[in-house]
């Protein structure tokens, strides 16, 4: 399951390491690596400290749980994420809490809560693959989720498994080779769409 990036420039191994397989063994994520993915999410940046980020986790330890929250998926994240032993919703309070506010970067602070999870879970052996494929209306009828808040993303988390169980097309996605943007295609300088002398050679 390693698939390492092979980066340009050197960053720390945790980063390079990571990435999304669709693949996943049955081997259950044991309960303190799991406190430890949160206790990373919990410590992230946010703006004004607001924490908006709110996580509804099921494992195939509760079943009922875990159907659940799989059922909160589009059809084809589900197909291939009822492998992996976690399964998780990301959701965000969209006002702040002193003052009621609007906060415009509650999708922003989630995102920095799940690269610091997904940070930890790659230090912990373990791979998650985040979804935008849910049904938000089912998320709130289901989970009875305040106004409030919006269901923003899907997870699921576990051991990397054999991408050989994995249908033919995403078997074929599951062993292709990672790529990136180049540096001059999303670093600019004097206008957008200009790159940044730092990155011109």
């Amino acid at each position: 399951m390693d698939k390492p990036a092979k980066p340009n420039h050197e960053i720390l191994d945790v980063l390079s390491r990571r990435w999304s397989p669709r693949a996943f063994d049955s081997r259950p994520v044991e309960q303190d690596k799991l406190l430890r993915l949160f206790e990373a999410a919990r410590w992230s940046a946010s703006s004004f400290n607001e924490q908006p980020w709110r996580f509804i986790v099921g494992t195939k330890d509760d079943p009922e749980q875990y159907e659940k929250v799989l059922s909160c998926l589009v059809e084809f994240n589900a197909s291939w994420a009822s492998g992996a032993p976690v399964v998780m919703l990301g959701l965000t309070k969209k006002t702040f809490t002193r003052g009621g506010k609007f906060n415009r970067v509650h999708q922003h602070d989630l995102g920095l809560a799940m690269g610091n999870l997904s940070a930890q879970a790659t230090a912990e052996g373990l791979f998650l693959h985040q979804m935008a494929g849910i049904e938000p209306d089912r998320v709130r009828e289901v989970f009875n989720v305040p106004e409030d808040f919006e269901p923003q993303t899907g997870c699921a988390i576990g051991y990397g498994g054999d991408p050989q169980s994995l249908p033919e097309k995403m078997r074929d996605d599951e062993v292709a080779p990672r790529t990136r943007k180049a540096f001059d295609e999303f670093i600019f300088g004097e206008a957008f769409g200009k790159p940044s002398p730092l990155v011109q050679r």
